[in-house]
């Protein structure tokens, strides 16, 4: 069975920092682009970053170009976000999700994403 299992996720204070954890229950995912999406209250999930499966290649939302760094190791088959200098807007429920198709550069579009986690909450607090 595939899944995608985040964590991390807690309630910090602004200007603070956060790790994010998604671990894969296969080492298939060591193929598949990753990324990481949010979803504020009362508004539309959004993309956060994403990365390609050599690492070499990561895409930023503008609004956390600088703060926020995507990575991957392969041997424990996880995607990080290592969160810095927390806002209240980075509250949200950020969910990771694995594109199976292989050879492009990892995408923005949420339609592209075949595999989603369950998510972790993020709440930041000014």
């Amino acid at each position: 069975q595939v899944w995608l299992t985040e964590s991390g996720g807690d309630s910090v204070q602004a200007g603070t920092s956060l790790r994010l954890s998604c671990t894969a229950s296969t080492r298939t995912f060591n193929s598949y682009n990753m990324a990481w999406f949010r979803r504020a209250p009362g508004k539309e999930q959004e993309f956060v970053a994403s990365i390609s499966t050599s690492g070499t290649v990561t895409k930023y939302a503008d609004t956390v170009k600088g703060r926020f760094t995507i990575s991957r190791d392969k041997a424990k088959i996880t995607v990080y976000l290592q969160m810095d200098s927390l806002l209240p807007e980075d509250t949200a429920l950020y969910t990771c999700a694995a594109d199976n198709l292989v050879g492009i550069e990892p995408q923005t579009s949420s339609y592209v994403y075949d595999y989603w986690g369950q998510g972790t909450q993020v709440t930041v607090s000014s």
